[in-house]
């Protein structure tokens, strides 16, 4: 059966039907590798990867994020290996309250990402979903006198700031990016690499944009992160175990949506490097 791309109704995503993930020839990676550029978004059900075959299809689109370290994925759970599950107030459950607001992956990194693959292994009965907004088609919808606002300006990005609003001040010791050094700063507007369109970059990291004072500052990327985040830019995926999605976070937000915590949810997380020559931070 040939691949097949079905478009999301929305102005990005498509759902790819008629592969395995895990057995793709050059010819396959190619259409794949170019649905990519064009929707942003690919959804793939029923693929049931392993680790290491979600990671090997990863390596397909670029270098695994060193923080991942040599395995090259990290779990996204609130169930330990001997099927318990973590209390709410664990390091590693405040993080993911914290992936319930909008961000792009890496964004307060020296380096941000450049794509992500999730897969699902256990979902919630209700709840758990994640959702993408596309930040290409926000920015083209913006009136011009914003555009020409924010062309020049940047904002700094802080896993520590944003998890702090949120009432998470200890990573526990696993570090999360807490520890990266002075906080990146990064362009309102990112314009995409190899297709070269303009997108906004913004989400729950960004913070203290030079030249504005704190509460203008706020106020201003609030306004953005509030009209981009708007449907048709929106699509909202309700996982199924055996799901794999690919999205680019050059130009998509995403975030988790909230479950019943007494309920496993495991997913599986790998992050692509981005270009040092493309997402790598503006000089301060």
């Amino acid at each position: 059966m040939p691949i097949a791309l079905r478009p999301l109704d929305a102005t990005f995503g498509a759902e790819v039907t008629g592969l395995r993930v895990a057995d793709l020839d050059d010819a396959g990676f190619a259409q794949i590798e170019a649905a990519f550029h064009e929707y942003a978004l690919l959804v793939f059900p029923g693929q049931h990867l392993a680790p290491k075959q979600q990671v090997a299809f990863a390596r397909r689109f670029g270098e695994i994020e060193h923080l991942y370290g040599d395995r090259g994925y990290v779990p996204i759970t609130n169930q330990r290996k001997d099927g318990s599950l973590l209390d709410d107030a664990e390091p590693a459950m405040q993080i993911m309250r914290g992936n319930e607001g909008w961000h792009t992956d890496s964004s307060y990194m020296p380096l941000a990402a450049k794509a992500s693959v999730l897969s699902a292994h256990k979902v919630p009965g209700h709840g758990g979903a994640t959702e993408w907004a596309d930040m290409r088609a926000a920015y083209a919808a913006l009136d011009d006198a914003t555009r020409d606002r924010i062309a020049t300006l940047a904002a700094h990005h802080s896993i520590k700031r944003s998890q702090a609003k949120i009432g998470h001040t200890d990573p526990g010791g696993a570090g999360y990016g807490f520890d990266v050094g002075e906080p990146p700063l990064r362009p309102l507007v990112k314009r995409h690499p190899a297709t070269g369109k303009p997108a906004l970059y913004i989400g729950r990291h960004a913070y203290g944009i030079p030249g504005l004072d704190p509460e203008a500052s706020e106020r201003l990327l609030d306004e953005l992160l509030a009209f981009a985040c708007q449907p048709p830019r929106l699509v909202v995926h309700e996982w199924q175990p055996g799901d794999v999605a690919i999205w680019d976070n050059r130009c998509l937000l995403h975030r988790a949506r909230p479950y019943d915590h007494a309920e496993p949810r495991v997913m599986v997380h790998t992050r692509i490097a981005g270009d040092p020559a493309t997402e790598g931070a503006r000089a301060g």
